[in-house]
Parts: structure tokens; C-alpha cells; sequence
């Protein structure tokens, strides 16, 4: 059995797709504010092998409830890890491209060094670092700019705010991947089938949409594809300020995956088109 912690966040609501004999933690079942409830879990249920698909993810709101981010982020996911690494079992888990600090504009390698700018990221990292500490064969997963037809992410917002503006402006100097919540569950699945097989050291890859575009740019395919005519202006990050500071570069280099575990990253237009014929939204 594959246990996932995570049920209606928008990769494990992929995952339950792909995946539908897994089990699947909801947070009445699993609350990641409470770690050692996660690892009971583990010890109880006896699983195969774990995936984390779950976080506290709202960047804005963490700077001020960092302690509840950081149970969730950073010590939840080190439980689970601690008590997969104690049956045995392989354990997946989802990071994020605010580990780094945005600076430069190439590729983040996953061995590059590490220096959160917010309080997500660094709770993220604290996450990564616990996980490392206590499963030798762990494999973490970052990703960036998530999105599905589930949830709240940037292309529903897009829709929503296109369907009532004849323009809108959108920062342009954030580049990164727009990543389909559908290929990165794909990707866990892949990594933990893999595992349990032939089990490979630990390890931490990158997994992203290509090709990287700035928010305007991912604006104007969205609204591309969905025949609205709203039109994009591009702006600087410093005309829509945020309480949490965004990384200007939110590139990742994702060839690692590929040479360990022959997954290639996916082109996000073509995730786009899916998500918009599922929401009912494709010309």
C-alpha cells in the first residue's frame, strides 16, 4: 500500500487519480500541526512507501504564522520521514523552488546552495533538512507554480479576473516553470515505484514545466488558449507588493531527475490545455 499524507491539495487530488488504491490522509486523519500524529500513522497503517504531497503553502500568510509553517513544513515532514526510515519503506517528498533566493537568471541545480528569502521557504528547507537527517534513502522533490482546474492557483485567478477586465497587469521579472499538479503526481509516482523496485540513495531533484516564462507570459498563454482578449501589461514585482518577497528567479534545472529516474520535464502549455478543457474553458 502507498500511503499519501495530503487529499485535497491539488497534487494529491491528481494523485488519487493515478493512484486510486493508495491511501490517502486527510488532515482529520493526519494533521501535519501535530507530527508525531503523522508518524503514528506510519506505524500503524505499515505502508509500502509514503509521498508528503501535503504543506502549508500560502507564502503570504507564513510570514506571520511562521511556528505553524514551520510544524508543517519543516518538523511534520521529518516525523514521517523518521518513522518510514524505521519500517524500511522509501519516503517522497514535495520541496519548492523557495529554497533558493532567486538571484541570477539560470537554473537552480539541485546541489546549488540553498538561501531562502521568506518565511515558506526557509520552513521548506527546514523540512528538507530533517527529512535528510533521519531516511538515507529519502528523495525530495522541488517544484514551482503549481496548477490545476483544482484549488487556487494562478490560471483559475487569471480566468476569474479575465472574464471582467479588458486589460490587467501582471509582473514580468519573476521567471520560472508553470508545473501541471497532474505531471508532478505522475512524477511521484514514478519516483516511488523506482524506489520500492531498486531502491537508489537519497537524493533531491527538480522538476518543472518548460519552457520558464515570466507571470505575464503565463498570463497571456492562459488567456491564449481560452480565447479571452484581455490584454497584458507588464509590470515589476515593485508595483504589486506582497507581504512575502517573491524570487525573481524561480528557474530549475531538472536534468538529474531525467539521468536517475528518465523523467523529463513536462511542457507546461500542453498541461495548460488540459486544465482548461477540464474546466470548461478551452476555445
Amino acid at each position: 500500500m502507498m500511503l499519501v499524507f495530503g487529499k485535497t491539495g491539488q497534487v494529491a487530488r491528481e494523485l488519487q487519480r493515478i493512484a486510486p488504491d493508495a491511501r490517502f490522509l486527510c488532515r482529520e486523519e493526519a494533521d501535519l500541526s501535530d507530527p508525531q500524529a503523522c508518524a503514528d500513522q506510519i506505524e500503524a497503517l505499515k505502508p509500502n512507501c509514503v509521498i508528503n504531497a501535503a504543506a502549508y503553502t500560502n507564502v503570504d500568510n507564513a510570514e506571520d504564522e511562521s511556528e505553524l509553517a514551520s510544524l508543517v513544513n519543516g518538523q511534520a515532514p521529518s516525523k514521517m520521514a523518521e518513522a518510514a526510515q524505521k519500517l524500511g519503506i522509501p519516503f517522497v517528498h514535495v520541496s519548492t523552488d523557495y529554497v533558493f533566493d532567486g538571484n541570477g537568471d539560470q537554473p537552480f541545480s539541485p546541489g546549488d546552495p540553498v538561501a531562502p528569502i521568506g518565511a515558506y521557504g526557509s520552513t521548506k528547507l527546514q523540512g528538507e533538512i530533517g527529512v535528510r537527517a533521519v531516511h538515507d534513502t529519502a528523495v525530495i522533490l522541488r517544484t514551482s507554480w503549481v496548477f490545476s482546474a483544482h484549488g487556487t492557483n494562478f490560471v483559475k485567478s487569471m480566468l476569474r479576473l479575465g472574464a471582467t477586465n479588458d486589460e490587467m497587469k501582471i509582473v514580468a521579472d519573476q521567471i520560472g516553470g508553470p508545473t501541471p499538479a497532474k505531471d508532478i503526481a505522475q512524477a511521484l509516482v514514478a519516483i516511488a515505484h523506482a524506489q520500492m523496485k531498486d531502491r537508489k540513495a537519497g537524493s533531491t531533484h527538480h522538476f518543472a514545466g518548460n519552457p520558464n516564462v515570466s507571470w505575464a507570459g503565463f498570463a497571456r498563454e492562459i488567456f491564449a488558449q481560452s480565447g479571452n482578449q484581455t490584454h497584458v501589461i507588464d509590470i515589476p514585482s515593485a508595483d504589486f507588493p506582497t507581504p512575502a518577497t517573491r524570487p525573481l528567479n524561480s528557474r530549475l534545472n531538472g536534468e538529474s531527475l531525467m539521468q536517475d529516474y528518465g523523467i523529463e520535464q513536462p511542457d507546461w502549455r500542453v498541461g495548460l490545455c488540459e486544465v482548461l478543457v477540464e474546466l470548461g474553458e478551452k476555445t
